[in-house]
């Protein structure tokens, strides 16, 4: 009870401070449209406007501060604004249909899904590899540090433009850079987790003359799974994000990056926050699902998650 008291209390402060924001940022556009219905407004002429502080506007135009959280194409939409949307994309609308949420939700997914199993499996493959070969932590583990540094922005354009001159289309350029950005954190939480056993676990199997393949599946290999798991929740996030902007450079039609392209192309503000949105609660979702998976298998090994 205390736990929901406190987030309740978080998320209210963060609404009404969301609310407030909105004033400041919409009263221009609320006080030109004013000016056009004809009533009065301080300063009468949008070039003053201009120059002058929001704070001031918003002083001086008490009368138009309501009209800020209902304006129709705002800078910064009210909260219940993004709520209204969100309700009238999922629930009101059919699976099938381009204006719903859920639809563009799914073509995400499957992009997102596909490019973490990419990034997963490569990920604990080149961990295990690092793991047991000193030349491959030498070699291949710099290099992927080094690959984390590039901006995904600048790098999924090229991703992109490479595989489509191969006649590589559809979902696997987005899963390549969603695996591109989740096998990183697999990479580095597997790697720690592999080694997690200290030295006299190790020279116990070695009494019992465990060979090296026994020593992984029977210690590091269970060793590793907390770290895994917790290295996976950050892959999928990252892989969601991946899939995103993957979406962007092709103009897709489909998919929640298509949709925060259409509304930055016809200023649909409402739309670009609700497709975020649903793009943080799909992410959410999965992390949640990762974590229920990781206490069913920690618990299936003895260990509690």
């Amino acid at each position: 009870m205390k736990s929901l008291v406190a987030v309740l209390t978080v998320l209210a402060a963060i609404i009404a401070f969301w609310y407030a924001a909105c004033v400041p940022m919409n009263i221009k556009g609320v006080l030109d449209q004013a000016e056009r219905a004809g009533m009065e407004v301080t300063p009468a002429t949008a070039k003053e406007r201009r120059d002058r502080g929001e704070i001031g506007l918003v002083v001086n135009n008490t009368f138009a501060i309501g009209d800020t959280w209902v304006q129709e194409r705002p800078r910064l939409p009210a909260p219940h604004q993004v709520a209204v949307e969100l309700w009238e994309t999922t629930v009101e609308k059919k699976i099938t249909s381009k204006r719903s949420l859920i639809y563009h939700a799914q073509v995400t997914l499957s992009a997102t899904l596909l490019g973490f199993a990419i990034g997963t499996g490569l990920g604990i493959l080149l961990a295990v590899g690092i793991v047991h070969s000193r030349v491959m932590d030498m070699s291949v583990m710099p290099w992927a540090i080094v690959s984390q540094t590039i901006p995904i922005i600048a790098l999924a354009p090229m991703i992109i433009v490479v595989l489509y001159s191969i006649g590589v289309q559809g979902i696997i350029p987005k899963a390549v850079i969603s695996a591109y950005l989740s096998f990183f954190p697999v990479v580095v939480g597997m790697v720690k987790g592999l080694r997690a056993p200290d030295a006299m676990q190790l020279d116990l199997l070695k009494t019992y003359n465990a060979n090296t393949n026994q020593g992984f599946w029977k210690l590091r290999l269970p060793s590793s799974m907390p770290y895994l798991f917790a290295s996976l929740k950050i892959g999928i996030a990252a892989s969601l994000v991946g899939a995103i902007v993957g979406e962007l450079p092709t103009g897709a039609v489909a998919g929640l990056g298509a949709r925060l392209l259409a509304g930055s192309y016809y200023g649909q503000t409402v739309q670009i926050w609700s497709a975020l949105f649903a793009a943080a609660i799909l992410a959410a979702a999965l992390v949640a699902l990762l974590g229920l998976i990781e206490k069913l298998v920690l618990n299936r090994m003895g260990v509690r998650a």
